[in-house]
């Protein structure tokens, strides 16, 4: 094949799936890898969600026959446009047992994240200037934090985890003081599945009056959440991990709070003058239709099959190699679609490598993308340097089957025969 026809091929729909076929048609193994590629394997739910057809049909209609933008108060299209607002609104809401004037909407869960942490930290009084973060959260939260701290001059300090991610709580009620503003500990860890004792960590807080945020973008696909229960002030959510679009989140604020957060964002006032902005309607109604999804009453079946799918990778690819370790708390305590894997000796970038464009997974948070460094998730549960360069994230969800189980099973045993294990530096 000429370099031009290659190109022309690329250039196409579709056309880099069908350079690569016709790159292979003379491999001994053509047959297998056709329909490999044909069915890549997706796995990396915790990075993103595959957007629900049934989600994608409710927001059709917003894209062109219903255009009116939901703060125009003056004519009907405006106000099926606001209907259509309130309605997302309300199912947010219940999912997670608020009011659905506690509600905010936001672009996504680093924009909650920042609006609670840099919001609460503009109205901070003197007398309360400490901010607790847990060592295992979100980039964004980290950098929230950060912000806050060189704005409002206030100290930022990292709260341990144990060597299942679990926050340590008789440190963070060794810290806890009356000059504490606020604590940011996330509900589920987004790398490790890690599910966190929240509860308890908002009765250690309400102890010296310090505020609560927690990021619980990954929870609603592991478990149900009420914000009344677990007691916080402030809840972020992400659409794009529950099946829904990319582009809209929102943010938890209890309403008695709400007069203490400083808005990031000014203009027109919508959203009790804490968020400015038209709302993109399409996008609120996909995400009020995923969330209703999610929390309906056949999610729970879902997280089981999802749960035995998960172990059944797991018991998999413990019967092709024992060299391999678990990252992360087990049980109950994980998020059922989350299988964070160090597989010992190899190169974790070298292996994902090797499997594409066959199964995608991750070797961390997709917002660290292009760091050169080791998770800071995985250091901050205790691997080596060497240990978090070998560890893979594999995220599963509603749309895996058995036979993507057994295919990525199949696709690793291939690249994991062809991989040299390090010998320094990356590996044991």
């Amino acid at each position: 094949m000429t370099i031009h026809n290659a190109l022309s091929i690329v250039k196409e729909p579709g056309g880099y799936l069908q350079f690569l076929i016709s790159e292979m048609s003379e491999c001994p193994k053509f047959d297998k890898m056709c329909k490999l590629i044909k069915n890549r394997i997706y796995m990396d739910y915790q990075a993103s969600t595959p957007v629900d057809q049934r989600v994608i049909e409710a927001m059709k209609p917003f894209f062109f026959d219903h255009p009116g933008n939901p703060h125009s108060s003056d004519h009907a299209f405006g106000w099926e446009a606001n209907a259509a607002i309130d309605e997302a609104t309300q199912k947010i809401a219940s999912a997670i047992v608020a009011d659905p004037d506690e509600i905010i909407f936001t672009s996504g869960a680093t924009e909650g994240n920042n609006l609670a942490i840099i919001g609460a930290a503009g109205y901070a009084s003197a007398d309360r200037r400490r901010i607790l973060v847990s060592s295992i959260e979100h980039k964004s939260v980290f950098a929230a934090a950060y912000a806050a701290s060189e704005q409002f001059d206030l100290v930022i300090e990292q709260l341990p985890v144990d060597h299942n991610g679990i926050i340590r709580l008789d440190i963070l009620e060794e810290r806890l003081a009356t000059d504490v503003l606020l604590v940011s500990v996330m509900t589920v860890n987004n790398e490790i599945g890690t599910i966190q004792p929240v509860k308890d960590v908002t009765s250690l807080c309400r102890n010296v009056g310090a505020l609560i945020h927690t990021d619980a973008v990954q929870a609603l696909t592991a478990m149900p959440l009420d914000v009344n229960e677990l007691d916080v002030d402030f809840l972020s959510l992400s659409a794009h991990k529950l099946y829904g679009p990319k582009g809209i989140g929102a943010l938890f604020i209890r309403r008695d709070v709400q007069r203490l957060v400083k808005p990031l964002i000014y203009g027109g006032g919508q959203q009790n003058g804490l968020r400015a902005g038209t709302l993109p309607v399409p996008l609120c109604v996909g995400f009020g239709a995923a969330i209703e999804l999610v929390t309906s009453a056949d999610a729970v079946m879902e997280r089981i099959k999802i749960r035995a799918l998960r172990d059944q990778f797991i018991e998999q690819l413990n019967l092709i190699t024992t060299n391999i370790h678990i990252n992360g708390a087990s049980g109950d305590l994980r998020h059922p679609g989350n299988a964070n894997i160090c597989f010992r000796s190899l190169d974790a970038h070298e292996l994902i490598g090797a499997l594409q464009p066959f199964v995608a997974a991750s070797t961390g948070a997709a917002c660290t993308s292009g760091i050169p460094e080791p998770s800071h998730v995985l250091r901050a549960i205790g691997l080596s340097d060497t240990d978090a360069r070998a560890s893979i994230r594999f995220s599963i969800g509603r749309f895996t089957s058995g036979i993507d189980i057994h295919e990525s099973i199949d696709a690793l045993h291939e690249v994991m025969n062809k991989i040299k294990p390090c010998k320094t530096g990356r590996g044991l």
